[in-house]
């Protein structure tokens, strides 16, 4: 899985965050999107990678300004007696 973490400008409330998370949702197959407008950050998981342009196009026609997108490899978190081996 990959972690995509988004700087986002423009965001004034949990209504924004909404609308971008849905923004996200629709354009992507995503795992899970959050969002919080008091980090300027949408924090998006993914099982492929996904078009960073596309990404960025996406929220900006949400009305929002992108100023960064970073991706790493994300694993999720779970107990490690959980984990198989």
């Amino acid at each position: 899985m990959i972690k995509y973490t988004v700087t986002v400008e423009g965001m004034q409330c949990g209504m924004c965050e909404a609308h971008v998370n849905d923004a996200v949702r629709k354009a992507f197959p995503v795992k899970k999107v959050n969002s919080s407008h008091s980090k300027n950050q949408t924090v998006i998981i993914v099982d492929q990678a996904i078009d960073e342009q596309a990404l960025k196009k996406t929220i900006s026609d949400s009305g929002y300004a992108v100023s960064s997108i970073a991706s790493e490899p994300y694993e999720k978190k779970g107990f490690p007696f959980f984990k198989k081996g």
